[in-house]
């Protein structure tokens, strides 16, 4: 049985039902509740596995009202586990909200190892994955510019998320400031029946995908400014 007075932050596949794991799966049977993004889709997921335990809404529209409720709930005595509608909650997903009112509060917090979407497109990738920088979901509006502009100077792999409707713009914005011939992959529906990853510099992703219609869940991975002298940096001998 999970420990009771605690929160289990439970990954779920990005894709292939198969992604799931043993312990995922036993965790989400033996709680007592179980805290869905979007209640259909983890539903879906949960009426696969037979799992019929109580679930509760939490998405970030209302994880602000719900987390005080939800940590009174587990300090009581309550086991439970929250799931995003894909991948690891917390990345780029709600989460961060729950798991820090918890550990303010001594709430034990535990989160099961398990997919996420940016792993696998970055080691696909082919480029360097000892030194990365997870950027997520660049800004729509506001900042998106000026963050650009500094990402002009980062060395390491960069990975974002982007929808199929910004592919095109993200990698051409990219071009402008990082410049055309920056190597780069991009890797859309991991883990699904249609997952495909393309590579190359970014003017040529940008072409493929002006003449290929965009759809599915998308990961860019991009490398870093070239360094001066990358042994110096890694603190190895020159």
């Amino acid at each position: 049985m999970p420990d009771k007075s605690k929160l289990y932050l439970v990954p779920t596949p990005v894709g292939n039902l198969e992604d799931m794991t043993f312990r995922a799966l036993r965790i989400l049977k033996e709680v007592e509740v179980i805290l869905a993004e979007d209640t259909r889709t983890t539903g879906f997921l949960l009426k696969h596995f037979d799992i019929k335990n109580k679930m509760l809404s939490h998405h970030k529209f209302n994880e602000h009202q719900t987390v005080e409720g939800i940590v009174s709930r587990i300090k009581a005595g309550e086991s439970v586990a929250l799931v995003s509608d894909a991948g690891t909650p917390g990345i780029s997903d709600p989460g961060f909200l729950l798991v820090r009112e918890c550990i303010s509060q001594g709430v034990e917090v535990e989160c099961l190892p398990g997919a996420t979407a940016f792993v696998p497109a970055l080691v696909d990738s082919g480029l360097p994955a000892e030194r990365f920088v997870f950027e997520g979901f660049l800004p729509q509006k506001k900042g998106r510019q000026s963050r650009l502009k500094e990402l002009a100077e980062e060395t390491r792999t960069m990975i974002f998320y982007e929808s199929p409707f910004r592919v095109v713009k993200t990698l051409t914005q990219l071009s402008e400031y990082l410049g055309a011939e920056r190597k780069a992959s991009v890797s859309r529906e991991i883990s699904k029946l249609h997952e495909q990853t393309v590579r190359g510099a970014l003017n040529e992703l940008i072409s493929y995908f002006t003449q290929n219609e965009p759809r599915g869940e998308f990961v860019l991975v991009v490398a870093g400014k070239a360094r001066s002298n990358p042994e110096k940096e890694y603190g190895e001998k020159v």
